[in-house]
């Protein structure tokens, strides 16, 4: 028998296909269910083709998520294999994220040799967001794994000017444009001006093969959404966080003019905006805009919104909402970031809320540690390989149509995140992975060969170490009195980057020869740099992230009594108010009316039964009018109510007729929560529910809700 020969290079990316493994795998169910409301949308898409086609987040029906079809129909696959459980929902995210660490590998080797793939795959895999992403069913890691196939055929595309190549590139962006809408687009401008600067064909047919190109793009991005909105609107669920039930108008609107800070006064709304539910008996603040409904918000430690406005009547307790050193949910006011960036607040989750400027993902806040860590490893990196590879015209090679690429998709979303006052959350940063990673990997390779061949070029690599360590230094600075670990990881990358940093100089004056030695701190310089962003990473296989808003990092240590698994298994939250439900039920269609999804979505999970979510996921879609709710409350379809008390968005004139005609159901038969409202209490569980915490804050705190019984109501015609 031949003996099978493996590589050094097989083994090392055998090992960091090992590590990424590890990362996005290990200890998966923590994390629950994840986001409760795509849990909710996938068990309902599991009961029937129909829900599963339309993308329906209750099982009734009634209306769908906010987003398109295809990653959701991968999650509900998943689920029928393996079971409606919570880590069968996160598999495919978490596998998506290995097979995208092994792909950046093929894509850089091709241009640049194998051990730029390596260092390229090794630091996608330890990269915070895309860590985060991978162990969440947010499905932003399955649309990264699309446009990095994208990105094979486009390259080859490029070098070889066939259309066929080009096609499939621009195909798979619109089988992207499925996943996750207008964010696919974000790699556009690297698609067409890598194509259009290659030397491969004539510019001509370049262009005529880019408007076939474009054609594809175009005619598979929409086609889910032109079929959805030629269906008759009574024959599908009413298309969630639209204004005039079509997906073509979620297209423009919520999941585009919004992301871009056009039109709604950017206010977040549909399912990014912060939950109604988290608002839990607040005093209201002033609508800017009546479409919309209130901007939840919790007081700092100085008891002031996010305008600086101080809550009437708040009194900042002198423990810091309790949440101080004795439990390690949260440090002291004085130390790391303040009460919202750490809890969730504006800042921590609402990437746009945060000062827009070049130095954004850089500075004090929810963005800054789940990215940048190699950032100016990659800068430099473009820098010394495009003076390596003489990047000018013709762009007639593989490594400058390469670097051409990945700095044409970095440059214009590294923009966009730092500039944008749309609506994006912090784990949108994922976008940014790749071409960091490639860059990286690409970079360290170029510099290296500039170091040996001596030169000004020689000084890139040091200088880009020292320069890539300060960085580090700033983005630790910010954690460093929350433990004593970001002071030993400060204390490591001295040892590490600094020191082999400054000896690679010292032998750069020297003109040393000794070329292993060098080779050696040049790897032991870029060991010191992946520890911070691999122990960064490693928080979520020791802490649960929050569902709705995931990240990696110090903070899920110290925001881990704040949090309750999503689980079946250990949330014994509203089981009262289900038996309650299912006992009296009867003939009815729908086990429950609410005001958003969120207030629905546990139930849903629990039992699989059909719950109303009246005004979509927060409220504010306008799906029925009254006489179309009397009506079904007539045929006997609809019973039980609940009316939060926290605002019912656009659907109060339903509310409030609930309230006027049906019967109060005493909360002794339906909860066990204790009325009675603690404005400390209140806070605490203000914070807590922003953390993550799913049984405090929503649906699941019950003190300002009311449950109505609309059996017998008299309907007049």
């Amino acid at each position: 028998m031949r003996k099978i020969k493996i590589s050094k290079e097989m083994c090392t990316l055998l090992l960091i296909l090992t590590l990424s493994t590890v990362l996005n795998f290990t200890n998966l169910s923590i994390e629950g269910y994840g986001n409760k409301y795509y849990a909710a949308a996938v068990k309902s898409m599991t009961m029937s083709l129909k829900n599963f086609f339309f993308v329906s987040f209750d099982p009734a029906g009634f209306v769908s998520v906010d987003k398109p079809p295809l990653g959701f129909w991968i999650q509900a696959i998943s689920a029928k294999i393996f079971g409606f459980r919570g880590w069968s929902l996160i598999f495919p995210q978490a596998f998506a994220g290995v097979i995208s660490v092994a792909l950046i590998y093929v894509i850089v080797k091709k241009s640049f040799g194998g051990t730029a793939g390596l260092i390229a795959a090794l630091s996608l895999a330890v990269t915070p967001v895309f860590v985060a992403d991978s162990r969440n069913n947010t499905i932003d890691n399955l649309l990264v794994l699309t446009l990095l196939l994208a990105s094979l055929f486009l390259l080859k595309a490029a070098e070889k000017g066939k259309l066929r190549y080009l096609l499939l590139s621009f195909a798979l962006v619109g089988i992207g444009f499925n996943i996750k809408m207008l964010q696919a687009y974000m790699i556009i401008p690297a698609l067409y001006f890598t194509y259009i600067i290659s030397s491969a064909v004539p510019i001509k047919k370049r262009m005529s093969q880019l408007a076939i190109a474009t054609v594809v793009l175009l005619l598979i991005s929409l086609s889910w959404a032109i079929i959805v909105d030629l269906v008759p609107k009574e024959d599908r669920p009413y298309v969630g966080s639209s204004t005039n039930n079509t997906v073509m108008e979620l297209i423009i609107g919520h999941n585009g003019l919004e992301r871009l800070g056009i039109g709604n006064s950017g206010f977040p709304s549909g399912a990014n905006r912060i939950r109604i539910s988290d608002r839990q008996g607040q005093p209201p603040i002033n609508d800017r805009d009546s479409n919309f409904a209130p901007i939840p918000q919790i007081p700092n430690q100085y008891g002031q919104d996010m305008f600086g406005k101080q809550f009437d009547g708040y009194n900042p307790p002198q423990n810091n909402f309790g949440l101080d050193g004795q439990n390690n949910m949260m440090p002291p006011a004085n130390k790391g970031r303040n009460i919202q960036q750490r809890a969730g607040g504006m800042g921590g989750t609402f990437g746009g809320q945060e000062k827009a400027s070049i130095t954004r993902l850089f500075s004090n806040n929810s963005l800054s540690d789940q990215i940048i860590w190699l950032f100016p490893i990659a800068i430099f990196g473009f820098i010394s390989a495009s003076i390596n590879t003489k990047l000018k015209r013709p762009f007639d090679n593989k490594e400058k149509l390469s670097l051409i690429f990945w700095i044409s998709w970095l440059l214009p979303v590294f923009l966009y995140f730092s500039y944008s006052t749309g609506l994006f959350h912090p784990y949108y940063l994922t976008m940014l992975a790749p071409p960091i990673a490639a860059l990286v990997g690409i970079g360290l390779v170029s510099m290296w060969q500039s170091y040996k061949t001596g030169g000004w070029t020689s000084w890139i690599l040091p200088v880009a170490l020292i320069i890539n360590g300060l960085v580090q230094i700033l983005i630790l600075s910010y954690h460093y009195n929350m433990s004593n670990i970001p002071k030993i990881i400060m204390i490591v990358l001295s040892v590490l980057c600094f020191a082999s940093a400054a000896i690679l100089i010292i032998l750069n004056l020297v003109k040393s020869k000794n070329m292993k030695l060098r080779k050696v701190l040049v790897v032991a310089a870029f060991a010191g740099l992946l520890v911070a962003p691999t122990i960064w990473s490693a928080t979520t296989i020791f802490y649960p992230m929050s569902g709705t808003f995931p990240s990696a990092g110090l903070d899920l240590a110290y925001n881990r009594e704040g949090r309750n698994l999503d689980s079946t298994t250990v949330d014994n939250s509203n089981e009262k108010l289900i038996s309650f439900l299912q006992k009296n039920k009867g003939n009815a269609k729908y086990l429950l009316v609410v005001a958003s999804a969120q207030d629905a979505e546990d139930i849903i999970i629990k039992t699989g039964e059909p719950v109303m979510a009246l005004g979509g996921f927060s409220g504010t879609d306008n799906i029925l009018t009254l006489d179309q709710f009397k009506q079904l409350v007539k045929k006997g379809e609809v019973r039980y109510v609940l009316v939060n008390g926290r605002g019912n968005g656009s659907n109060s004139e339903i509310m409030n007729w609930v309230q006027q005609n049906g019967k109060v159901v005493s909360k002794s038969e339906w909860s066990d929560t204790n009325t009675t409202y603690n404005q400390q209490n209140q806070v605490e569980n203000n914070v807590n529910s922003n953390l993550g915490n799913p049984n405090i804050g929503g649906f699941n705190d019950r003190s300002f809700g009311q449950l109505y019984d609309l059996k017998g109501v008299n309907i007049n015609d």
